[in-house]
């Protein structure tokens, strides 16, 4: 059940800009909040609250969807791109601070028995990923704040997943020559 809606919340997070973009003055924006609220609550109830902000990031998003559906302005739609990202930077710093960085659960999936300079290289990966959400955070910000839509639309249903995957494909492509250096 609880993959199920992470991929749910997956999807929705994907198709989200697309969405809120198509349903403009056709849909009131406190409707767009009902499912967002449905899913995160979904994911509220199902969370093992065994890593940090499993209860905690739920619980925020469901505040979000709240004054979404209270306020039920179209200004508030263009916010939620900014929360993912600050929950996704939450998620990946607390995690070096308490128990192992995200990375490092990731690779251990395939690697058990990761070598100090695995942990060391993961913990790395893990610091880039929290300076990517920041940065990607503080763009849709601007775009949520200043911009016209179709640059919101353009920047948060596109662009920031282009940069997510030279993210991803530029370590992929660094950490064989990380690991023939460690």
């Amino acid at each position: 059940m609880r993959r199920g809606v992470g991929a749910a919340l997956a999807a929705a997070g994907v198709a989200y800009p697309f969405i809120a973009y198509a349903t403009l003055e056709r849909v009131s924006a406190a409707w767009l909040a009902l499912p967002l609220a449905l899913l995160w609550l979904a994911r509220g109830l199902t969370a093992r609250a065994a890593q940090p902000g499993d209860r905690l990031l739920p619980v925020a998003a469901l505040v979000f969807c709240l004054i979404l559906a209270i306020s039920n302005s179209e200004g508030w739609l263009r916010w939620y791109p900014v929360l993912v990202n600050g929950m996704m930077l939450a998620v990946f710093g607390m995690s070096l601070r308490a128990g192992r960085p995200v990375v490092e659960r990731l690779a251990r999936l395939r690697h058990p028995d990761l070598p100090p300079e695995g942990v060391r290289y993961t913990r790395n990966v893990t610091r880039a990923w929290c300076v990517f959400f920041a940065l990607n955070g503080a763009a849709a910000a601007a775009l949520a704040a200043w911009a016209p839509w179709s640059w919101w639309l353009a920047y948060n249903g596109c662009a920031s997943y282009v940069l997510m995957g030279l993210l991803i494909g530029g370590e992929w492509l660094l950490r064989p020559a990380a690991a023939r250096a460690a």
